[in-house]
């Protein structure tokens, strides 16, 4: 891997390896984590196998890349430059698929079917169609550890760009025009973030940090693009760095990512083999250099005050602020902390220009966003749509909407920081703005599709459960605050609460979310409070009747046989640890509900489908 010692060097290899002219079929193999769970690395031994066997080298190519993003159908293959789409391929189908693309065909029964129809190319796929492939697009035209297949689709191309140019003013000018919000979350404009760290003249030496900690439960979005085309991530660190007089970065990533941080570790020893990092790079007296540094998990540590201390190797504790990190961040020096999304979103404002960058999205939230779409929806996967697409077409379009008949009851936006939004305000735009008024936030991307058999309560207790647990305990309010509403909502879930329960866990909530001291606590209350707003019959349901209409409350809710389909079989009585069911060979069985525990054991073991779920329960003993 030869040395780039110029820009002059840098711009002629991008034209060299820009040039084309390879004209062989790509064999495209999505091998992201997702895919390697469900069977991809079979498939890339097959593929190299018959390669080698069949001496299909010099007319086939193989490309192994990260996440294309429609995960439920992994493992996948795709042959460019048709794009023909083959989902869940099995090892026995990859020959007929090699030699379909030597004869530029396709193997019909393999291919993706949908409304009753085969489809032959990715783009025409429903999932695919509706999105705006900004970021996740690259994924599948690069293999995250060779540099050349970066540089041949025109990265580091934007680096050349603003090194040439030598003015780190216009690089800011760019981020601030392109209306670039940082995709963390809080959605703070990335370019005056950046104003505020080159401002600093404190004496000690700026630092930037990639933000990979991401710990919302059901959210991969970062995993994904550090995984599938890290130096996405590296470029747009190296501009920052440049435009902010930065000479160290951090890629913060939590160790249970071991694929992203195994490609990132790989992906900056070639850009420091290639010159891209290390001192006075491409000769501009420009020097940066990037270290990976693993977290251990921590939610709270998402905080970026928390992400400082941890990467000082202390306990990963929020502090309070002011001082800011852009003041005063790693080692007191002035630092800038963006995620894995923006850093990626940089070396492409470049080069499509801020003008051009703006107009994707809507007015106040350009470009576009990663979602991962996941819960009761057709397709999940990570979904990238123009900021300002409504939830609906993110749901209903690409998502497909809910399986099984059932309708759609509401939408997680954000995580355990999030809200949920009723299916009637599914026509929210997706933005900062809306999402926050609907009483919701963007967060880092997580979007959880909820339909009628979700109990709201069982949410709402699910993420005080999570939050209580990751909580580093510094506040008050947050330690005791969020523990008090999980006993309050654990009474409610259990039929234990009285109605003054509810005015209490919603004073409680406003109390916590005003009075702690980080973004963890703060934002803890909106699964509560959101519910609340907007499905507080639920909750009445609860305390009131002793019932939860989605029979998920397994206190609430009691175990039937149906006389008309129990044959008598006997499967559902072994199984039972408490003997609840009983009857004779032959006769229709009977379920005692007063030993029953609601295990589900019986309803797991029942051939027949006698076996149902019916809400309502006996009043419980009154909280204490």
């Amino acid at each position: 891997m030869p040395n780039l010692t110029s820009i002059t060097d840098l711009k002629n290899e991008l034209a060299r390896l820009g040039a084309g002219g390879d004209e062989r079929p790509c064999v495209v193999i999505s091998a992201g984590t997702c895919g390697q769970a469900s069977g991809a690395n079979a498939l890339i031994r097959q593929a190299k196998q018959l390669m080698i066997e069949k001496d299909l080298r010099d007319k086939l190519r193989l490309r192994i890349t990260g996440c294309h993003g429609f995960c439920q159908l992994e493992p996948m293959i795709v042959i460019h430059p048709d794009r023909t789409f083959y989902p869940r391929v099995k090892e026995e189908d990859v020959e007929r698929i090699l030699d379909a693309a030597l004869e530029r065909g396709f193997v019909e029964e393999l291919l993706h079917q949908e409304n009753g129809r085969r489809v032959r190319r990715q783009d025409e796929i429903g999932f695919y169609a509706g999105q705006t492939r900004t970021i996740l697009g690259e994924n599948e035209l690069v293999d995250p550890i060779r540099i050349d297949d970066y540089l041949r689709v025109g990265g580091y191309g934007s680096l050349a760009s603003v090194l040439e140019r030598g003015d780190p003013d216009w690089i800011i000018e760019q981020v601030l025009a392109s209306g670039l919000r940082g995709r963390g979350g809080a959605g703070f404009p990335t370019g005056r973030k950046w104003q505020a760290v080159r401002s600093q003249g404190n004496g000690a030496g700026r630092c930037l940090v990639c933000n990979a900690d991401e710990g919302d439960p059901g959210a991969y979005m970062d995993r994904s693009l550090l995984e599938g085309n890290p130096h996405s991530i590296i470029e747009g660190m190296l501009i920052g760095g440049y435009a902010m007089g930065a000479d160290r970065g951090y890629i913060y990533v939590r160790n249970e990512y071991p694929l992203a941080v195994k490609h990132c570790i790989i992906a900056l020893r070639q850009a420091r083999d290639k010159g891209f990092l290390g001192e006075n790079i491409l000769d501009t007296g420009f020097s940066f250099d990037i270290s990976i540094v693993r977290g251990a998990g921590a939610f709270v540590c998402g905080e970026e005050t928390a992400l400082i201390r941890s990467i000082e190797g202390k306990m990963g504790e929020p502090r309070q602020r002011p001082p800011f990190p852009f003041e005063r961040g790693i080692y007191n020096r002035p630092t800038c902390i963006n995620n894995v999304e923006t850093w990626a979103n940089i070396p492409k404002i470049i080069r499509m220009g801020a003008d051009s960058y703006a107009e994707i999205g809507s007015k106040g939230n350009s470009g576009t966003k990663i979602f991962s779409l996941v819960g009761k929806v057709r397709n999940t996967g990570l979904v990238e749509v123009p900021m300002g697409t409504t939830l609906s077409r993110l749901v209903n379009e690409v998502g497909g909407g809910a399986p099984g008949g059932k309708k759609i009851k509401a939408v997680q936006t954000g995580g355990p920081s999030g809200g949920c939004i009723p299916a009637e305000g599914l026509d929210t735009p997706i933005d900062f703005d809306a999402l926050t008024q609907a009483g919701s936030i963007m967060g880092s991307g997580g979007l959880i599709v909820m339909d009628e058999d979700t109990c709201v309560v069982d949410v709402s207790r699910y993420y005080l459960e999570f939050l209580l647990e990751e909580s580093c305990g510094k506040c008050f309010t947050c330690r005791k605050g969020i523990q008090r509403m999980l006993e309050l909502t654990t009474d409610i879930a259990e039929g234990r609460a009285g109605l003054e329960a509810l005015d209490l866990l919603e004073e409680l909530a406003v109390t916590v979310r005003d009075s702690t001291m980080c973004g963890l606590g703060q934002t803890a209350a909106n699964p509560t409070l959101s519910t609340l707003r907007y499905f507080r019959d639920e909750y009445r349901e609860h305390i009131l009747e002793h019932r939860c209409r989605a029979r998920v409350c397994k206190a609430l809710v009691h175990y039937r046989i149906d006389p008309g389909l129990c044959d008598g079989c006997m499967a559902c009585l072994k199984p039972c640890p408490e003997q609840a069911t009983s009857g004779e060979k032959d006769k229709v069985h009977t379920i005692d509900i007063d030993k029953c525990t609601r295990c589900g054991a019986c309803l797991a073991a029942c051939t027949r489908d006698a076996i149902f779920i019916e809400p309502g329960a006996k009043p419980r003993t009154a909280a204490h």
